[in-house]
């Protein structure tokens, strides 16, 4: 699922920085997330990251928009071609995704 952002946010930005592919962007009243862009963090951690820092807890998964994790890699690897660490991660089936908590 790509995770959207909801009406309780209070437009800190907290959020923003801590994306590791630009999906978040300040909106008119609230930041949003490009569902286009977000791959759930997988690949550079092992959870998302603006849920972890949001003070209000407006960042939640999109029912309306559930992805595997084989998905979301795929798109972590063409938002982040040049990414060599990322490639060799995914190649050999080791990189961080909230999927596989333990």
């Amino acid at each position: 699922m790509a995770i959207k952002i909801t009406e309780d946010c209070i437009n800190c930005g907290a959020c923003e920085p801590e994306c590791p592919n630009e999906a978040i962007k300040e909106g008119g009243e609230i930041y949003v997330i490009n569902p286009n862009a977000c791959t759930e963090c997988v690949g550079f951690y092992d959870q998302e990251a603006c849920q972890a820092v949001c003070p209000v807890e407006c960042c939640v998964p999109d029912p309306d928009r559930t992805e595997s994790e084989d998905v979301l890699i795929k798109r972590a690897l063409s938002l982040h071609p040049d990414d060599t660490e990322l490639k060799r991660k995914a190649e050999a089936d080791d990189y961080p995704s909230h999927f596989r908590k333990k």
